[in-house]
This record gives structure tokens, sequence and C-alpha cells, in this order.
């Protein structure tokens, strides 16, 4: 699947340090080039963050032809409240969505899209369960002032100091980080050796 210029390239539509280091991982070469779109939350869970990665990689895709394009988009859903979490305004929001986690059950969905280099999409879902403990108001106080939950999905990174209220993880941890790379690898498979290895 080489083109005539040579492997194919990787190309991350997103500023998300946690998704670049992710991907910086693996075993290929990849740039980065953010998307402003204008994200939703419409529909289902499952629906929302496909639409919105499908959205930010093709929206990379024009500006990159012939390379392949990886969008993502992370949401926290709370089933026993029907609530969508995204990205909190400000630290009132972040802990407004703390308390509503405290002590429950909730879902992350990471929607991921691949275009390959003819235009093709791939879009597909990975979904991990993830029981909080139940967390004081001065616990989530001191959390929020450290600035960690203000842009991340649900409010907290489990890879950071948020992780301290995690009880149980169902499911893939770089799900909950916001790129599933079991799922991401799934997705490169048809690429094969054509994907530029990392120098």
């Amino acid at each position: 699947l080489a083109t005539e210029r040579g492997p194919l390239m990787l190309c991350l539509a997103s500023s998300s340090p946690s998704r670049v280091e992710l991907l910086s991982y693996t075993p290929w070469e990849f740039s980065t080039d953010p998307q402003d779109v204008e994200e939703t939350a419409a529909g289902t869970p499952e629906e929302a963050v496909c639409r919105n990665a499908l959205m930010k990689a093709r929206s990379a895709a024009q500006k990159h032809p012939g390379d392949i394009i990886i969008g993502a988009d992370t949401l926290v859903y709370l089933p026993a409240r029907h609530l969508k979490l995204g990205k909190p305004r400000d630290a009132k929001e972040a802990a407004d969505m703390l308390r509503s986690l405290s002590g429950r059950e909730h879902e992350v969905l990471t929607g991921i899209c691949v275009i390959g280099p003819d235009g093709g999409e791939q879009v597909r879902c990975d979904t991990a369960r993830i029981w909080f403990m139940d967390m004081t108001d001065a616990m989530i106080d001191v959390y929020v002032a450290t600035g960690e939950p203000l842009d991340k999905a649900g409010a907290y990174a489990i890879q950071g100091r948020g992780g301290q209220f995690v009880s149980r993880i169902e499911g893939s941890y770089t799900c909950v980080i916001g790129l599933s790379m079991p799922l991401l690898y799934q997705m490169l498979r048809p690429y094969g050796d054509a994907l530029k290895p990392s120098r």
C-alpha cells in the first residue's frame, strides 16, 4: 500500500497531549494537525463520539491528501442520570461533574475515525466502564484547584491525579485516556508495513 512517494504517513487530527503521547508509543512516525470543528453531543453517546471523530478526520483529510488520518473524540456517560459529560467550561462545572460521578459507575466512550489515502473511512467506538469511590467536597475542591480537570472529558484524567478516585475499571485503559490503542491497531492493520516507521 505504500505510494510512489514513499511510505504512508499518519496524521493525528488532535492537539490532545494524551493522544499525542499514546501515539508516540507506536512504531510509526506521525504528524499532528488539530482541527477546530464544532463538536456535538446529539444522539446516543456512541453516535456523538463517532460523529465528532469523523468530522475532525474529514477536516484534516482535506489538508493532508494521501496520508492516513486519525480523528478521535471522548465522552463520559453517566447512565444513572443519562448525563453526557464533555470538558467542563469552568471550575464550578468541573466540581459539579465530579460530584455527579462520586460513588457511581460510568462509561467512557472513545470514537476513532481512520481515513485512508484512498479516502476510505473507518469509524468505530470503544467503551470502558469506570467505578469511582465516594469523594468528599474537600477532595473534589483540592483536585479541581490543580487545574487538571478543566480540559478533560468528565473533569478527570485517569492517568493523572484523577486516577486516585478510580476504584475499578473494565475495558481499555487507553480508551479512558482518549485513544483506544487496541482498537486503533485493529483499524490500522490493513495498512501493514506501508506505514512510515518512527526514527
